[in-house]
This record gives structure tokens, C-alpha cells and sequence, in this order.
């Protein structure tokens, strides 16, 4: 590829320095110059598939969205997936942030380490058992959704599971999350941040910033919730990376079929 763009501009420069100078700005050297831009760029968004059947172009949409998700659960659903991830690691809910700082300075660094950790390992759990949603998800892609796809932006397959499937996976994914925090000892971890130590401090903060008990005697924030949709937002964070390396990066089209429709580098 590199030879004919090599080849094509040369030749593109051999046909300028023969114009005459007056036709130096000129319509045809404005067509020439086009042509060098042309040859040394990919498809464009809205070029892509335009010469394929809707069949070819929904099937690669598929085949690309089935290895999306595929390489997402399977980075996400392990022990660390999550953690071990700067981009998707779930933090502590944004209203403890400051009493976990105050933690910290009261020798209680352990606890808040353990809870945000515990999250963390809730999500892993949860991850594996959602393959079965984005499968269904793509099942019911239609000719038109496909073309909407490929044409769209880096993420826009990812923006069409979040449409059609975010119902679904939230549904899946909180009563697992609510089997996992138990498992792994998110709510146990929970209390035992917020249980107070060093005078009571740390606790009244806490019920200041909505981080304590509720007046019917449950916690104020809803763990389960929380994980629920920070799953959600990593593992669509993820998988937005992982279509826009298949639209940007063609050593990631892995297929003949990806290849064709997005382009074969």
C-alpha cells in the first residue's frame, strides 16, 4: 500500500510540474491534488459498505459485536478484571469519598481498601452472566441498525446495546449483584466502614454525607445499585474499546468477513 501511494503522489507531482504555471490553480490541479488525499486515505465512516449487500454488512456488524463483547466479558469477568483496571475499577460511591479520606488519617485505611475491593470483586462475578443478553441483542439487529452501525461513530455499536439491552442487563445483573456483594462480604466490609471507631468520628461523618443508617434501619446508599450500574459502565466502557480498536486498528479485523466490510487494511 505504501509503494502505490509512493507511486501515486510521484506521479501526481511529474503531472504538476508539467502544467503550465498560469494553471498552477487551477481545476485540474485541484482534482490532481484531490486524487493524492483520496489515495493516501481509508474508508471514510460514511464510505463504508457502500458497495456490500445489507446480508454482508449486518453479518460483520454481528461477528465484530459478538468479538466485542466476547474479549469484554472475558477481561472484565475474572478476578482483577475489574479491580486491577484503572478505567472501569469501581471507587468508593462519591458521597463516602471524604469520609474514607478521614479513614485513612484514623488508621482505618484497611476497611476502606476492603470495601472498595469487595465492590470490585461483585463485578467480576456478575460479568460472565450476561453474555447471554448481548447475544440475544445482536440476534435481533435489523439491515437498518446494521447500516446505522458501520456508519456511526467509534462507539456507536456500543450506544446500540446500551439502547436496546441496557433494560435487560440491569435487570440480569442486579439480582446477581445482590448474591455477589454477600458472597464477597460487600455489605459485611460496608458496615465495617461505617461502623464508626476512633470516638465515633469517622461514623457521625458518615451519617452527615448520607453514608449511615437510614431512618427505616437499612443504609442509606443502595449498595446493590451502585454496583449495578457501575457493572453496567465498565463493561460498556470496555467494549466501546474494543469496537473502536476493530473500526481504527485492522490488525484487530481478525476475519476475511471483517476485513470486508470495515476495510482490510
Amino acid at each position: 500500500m505504501r509503494i502505490r501511494i509512493h507511486s501515486v503522489a510521484l506521479g501526481v507531482a511529474l503531472a504538476v510540474i508539467a502544467l503550465p504555471a498560469a494553471a498552477a490553480g487551477s481545476s485540474q490541479l485541484k482534482d490532481l491534488l484531490n486524487k493524492v488525499r483520496q489515495s493516501t486515505q481509508g474508508p471514510t465512516a460514511s464510505s463504508l459498505g457502500s458497495n456490500l449487500p445489507g446480508s454482508d454488512i449486518a453479518a460483520g456488524l454481528k461477528e465484530a459485536l459478538a468479538k466485542g463483547t466476547t474479549n469484554a466479558i472475558d477481561s472484565l469477568g475474572r478476578d482483577g478484571g475489574f479491580w486491577n483496571n484503572a478505567k472501569v475499577r469501581i471507587p468508593l460511591p462519591g458521597k463516602l469519598e471524604q469520609a474514607a479520606k478521614l479513614a485513612r488519617e484514623l488508621g482505618q485505611g484497611a476497611k476502606v481498601d476492603a470495601f472498595e475491593l469487595s465492590m470490585n470483586r461483585a463485578a467480576e462475578k456478575a460479568v460472565p452472566q450476561v453474555a447471554q443478553i448481548f447475544g440475544d441483542a445482536i440476534r435481533k439487529m435489523s439491515l437498518s441498525d446494521a447500516r446505522g452501525i458501520l456508519t456511526g461513530g467509534n462507539h456507536a455499536a456500543t450506544d446500540y446495546f446500551r439502547r436496546v439491552a441496557g433494560a435487560a442487563l440491569t435487570a440480569r445483573i442486579h439480582p446477581i449483584v445482590a448474591k455477589a456483594t454477600d458472597s464477597v462480604g460487600v455489605t459485611q466490609n460496608y458496615k465495617a466502614f461505617t461502623s464508626g471507631g476512633s470516638g465515633g468520628a469517622l461514623g457521625g461523618l458518615l451519617g452527615k454525607f448520607g453514608g449511615g443508617k437510614s431512618g427505616n434501619g437499612g443504609n442509606a446508599l443502595n449498595l446493590d445499585d451502585y454496583v449495578t450500574a457501575k457493572t453496567l459502565d465498565g463493561l460498556f466502557t470496555e467494549i466501546g474499546d474494543q469496537e473502536q480498536s476493530i473500526r481504527t486498528n485492522p490488525a484487530a479485523r481478525t476475519t476475511d468477513l471483517l476485513k470486508k466490510v470495515f476495510g482490510g487494511g
